[in-house]
């Protein structure tokens, strides 16, 4: 299986992920921990990470996998999100809990 397909599979079996630096215990970045507080922010505790440090293959392939070059990055049923600013952005307009929601 390739790393796309492994991550096509971790992305649509659960309703949320977040494939970041660290674990949403303990982020190894800023971005990846505003990540993480946005989404607790909203009650959504009930999402997947993917640590993107453990596996340089992982951390390259997501780059690609969504055409987007930075992490973290949020995917909600499946679809692509965004990273950290656009959940910030989100958060503040009301529309990231509608869409965890939905």
């Amino acid at each position: 299986m390739s790393i796309q397909d492994q991550i096509k599979e971790v992305v649509t079996t659960h309703h949320v992920v977040l494939f970041m630096k660290g674990t949403k215990q303990f982020p190894q970045c800023g971005f990846s921990s505003r990540a993480v507080q946005i989404l607790n922010a909203v009650g959504c505790d009930d999402y997947v990470t993917v640590n993107v440090l453990e596996n340089d293959e992982v951390r390259q392939g997501i780059k690609e996998y969504s055409d987007w070059p930075t992490i973290p990055q949020l995917y909600v049923n499946g679809e692509f999100v965004g990273g950290s600013d656009i959940m910030m952005e989100m958060y503040e307009a009301g529309e990231l809990k509608e869409l965890l929601n939905a």
